[in-house]
């Protein structure tokens, strides 16, 4: 599953040279908001070249697009997912349409994957049917553009947007891809990320978006098994063998039942510690 996901603006050729340094699971090649009006077609342009001549290995490559013609342009073989903004059940079907047909006309070697993008109050409401559409594999929820919809201010506890947090996370681990949260827009609070990372971790979050590379290291590190983790799924799953090789249908670990929802957990731990 996904970690950490960096935003890069696509018209800012110095930083797409550098994409393969940040140390993200993916790169959000930026079309949308990060890019300005005016600036949008040369975006596409320059990020078509990119992507032709710089051939990224080891890292997911995701395309922001502001709307799905944009694919016409930039359609490659390096394109591994396309993350669509305000998404809804209508326009994830007209997008698996048109990258079935631009698979087909560019002889793609892969199935190119979707993340929707949840910032709008219906779209909170319809996130379980968006996670259900075809190619989606993974609910990144949209923070900033949900505030201004609902007309409020967004503070660093984040109660605001709590509701649509747990949304996002149901529907996410509801169909088994990744629930990804809104980036921390603070690029100097360090100590604000940590405690929004571990909140949204908390809550269910796998992965966080962020928007500035100073951010990746903490999201990968509080989004992977603390070792208090690792080493209590690791007596679990010892005693499970222990269970197992004595014919014992139950058994407890520190004076605790042990169950299978607690044996699945503990082998997430370790597969997730292991990413």
């Amino acid at each position: 599953m996904r970690k950490s996901l960096l935003f890069i603006p696509a018209n800012h050729p110095g930083m797409l040279q550098n994409v393969d340094i940040f140390d993200a699971d993916g790169i959000i090649f930026d079309l949308e908001d990060g890019v300005a009006l005016t600036e949008k077609d040369a975006a596409m342009d320059l990020l078509a070249s990119f992507f032709k001549h710089f051939h990224l290995k080891n890292i997911e490559k995701i395309v922001r697009i502001n709307e799905i013609n944009d694919l016409d342009l930039i359609m490659c073989e390096q394109i591994d997912t396309v993350c669509l903004p305000k998404a809804d059940t209508d326009v994830l079907k007209l997008l698996d349409k048109k990258l079935s047909t631009l698979e087909k006309k560019y002889r793609l070697t892969h199935k190119i994957q979707v993340i929707a993008l949840i910032e709008t109050p219906e779209s909170i409401l319809n996130a379980l049917s968006i996670a259900k559409q075809p190619r989606v594999n993974g609910l990144l929820l949209g923070a900033e553009d949900l505030s201004t919809y609902l007309g409020v201010r967004r503070t660093l506890e984040g109660k605001e947007i709590e509701f649509a947090r747990n949304m996002v996370i149901y529907a996410a681990k509801s169909m088994g891809i990744d629930a990804i949260d809104t980036p921390f827009t603070d690029t100097n609070d360090i100590d604000g990320l940590n405690k929004d990372i571990e909140y949204a971790k908390q809550l269910g979050m796998n992965a966080k978006a962020c928007i500035h590379p100073n951010q990746i290291e903490s999201v990968n590190h509080l989004f992977r098994p603390s070792q208090e983790d690792i080493l209590f799924a690791q007596k679990i799953l010892l005693a499970k063998e222990q269970a197992d090789r004595e014919g014992l249908g139950a058994f407890s670990v520190d004076g605790k039942m042990v169950d299978k929802p607690i044996i699945d957990r503990a082998l997430q731990i370790i597969k997730a510690s292991k990413e």
